[in-house]
């Protein structure tokens, strides 16, 4: 099995995300992660969909996707030729000790503090999946009291923006 992360150019109306979701559940594939925004055109938003399957699987997914009306352009965002990035926020339990070290563990991971409570701290970091992880994993001898992520988004390297033509969609 290997994980697929596609970039999917939208156009920006009602009722499209369901019509995305639709497609994987009755199929019965599963969406490990999904972000919607829109993008710099406000006619069109941007998914970035990751999925686990076989290579068949996969193969069937993007292509049910790029059969979609509201579906204007699907990119695989690949390892190397892409950057994909995903946010998190963590809300941990700290004492005075416990915050100067929780602290010191969020400015090793460039994180912010973005909140203090006389019991709590609410961390914000962005990164891709592996430095997100390393940094929860540090934080297991402390109170997790909730934590958020975003799931991942992404864009390919480079100045192209793809095949789409922004002046023949939308008309």
């Amino acid at each position: 099995m290997r994980k697929m992360v596609l970039s999917v150019l939208v156009g920006n109306t009602s009722g499209v995300l369901n019509r995305v979701a639709g497609l994987f559940s009755r199929r019965g594939y599963n969406i490990d992660s999904l972000t919607v925004g829109e993008t710099e055109n406000p006619l069109f938003s941007r998914m970035t969909i990751v999925v686990h399957g076989e290579e068949e699987i996969l193969e069937q997914i993007e292509k049910q996707i790029s059969k979609l009306v509201d579906v204007k352009e699907i990119t695989e965002l690949k390892e190397g030729s892409s950057v994909c990035r995903e946010l998190i926020l963590v809300k941990v339990a700290a004492n005075a000790e416990q915050r100067a070290q929780i602290i010191a563990i969020a400015d090793v991971f460039r994180a912010k503090i973005v909140d203090v409570s006389p019991e709590s701290l609410m961390v914000e970091l962005t990164g891709n999946q592996v430095k997100l992880d390393a940094f929860i994993g540090l934080l297991e001898g402390f109170t997790v009291l909730e934590l958020v992520r975003t799931g991942i988004t992404g864009l390919t390297r480079g100045i192209e923006k793809g095949g789409v033509c922004y002046e023949d969609v939308g008309e």
